[in-house]
C-alpha cells in the first residue's frame, strides 16, 4: 500500500497572519502524535508572509481519512485556520 503525501497551500487573508501563525504549529504539534503520521512541516514563502505551504506524509489514504477526522483537525483547520483564509488548495499524492 502507497503512502500518501500531502501539500496544502494557504493564502492567509490580509491582516490574519498572526492569527494562522498561531494555529499552525499547535496542528502540526497534534498531527505528528497520530499513528498515521510520518511527518508533517509547515513552510512560509520567505517573499509573501501570507502564503503558507503545509508539506504532510501519511502511511495511507486511510490515515490521512483518519487524520481529517481528528478533534484537532475540526477545531484548528475548519474552524480555525479556514476562516481567516483567502485560499486553499489541498493536494494529494501516492507515494510509492
Amino acid at each position: 500500500m502507497p503512502q500518501l503525501q500531502v501539500i496544502a497551500r494557504y493564502t492567509v487573508s490580509a491582516g490574519k497572519e498572526d492569527e494562522v501563525a498561531a494555529l499552525v504549529p499547535q496542528l502540526a504539534k497534534a498531527a505528528r502524535t497520530e499513528p498515521g503520521n510520518l511527518a508533517f512541516d509547515v513552510y512560509r514563502a520567505f517573499d509573501d508572509p501570507r502564503s503558507l505551504v503545509l508539506i504532510e506524509r501519511y502511511v495511507s489514504r486511510e490515515a490521512f481519512a483518519e487524520h481529517r477526522e481528528t478533534e484537532h483537525f475540526k477545531r484548528l483547520v475548519l474552524e480555525g485556520i479556514v476562516p481567516l483564509l483567502d485560499d486553499r488548495a489541498v493536494e494529494l499524492f501516492d507515494a510509492e
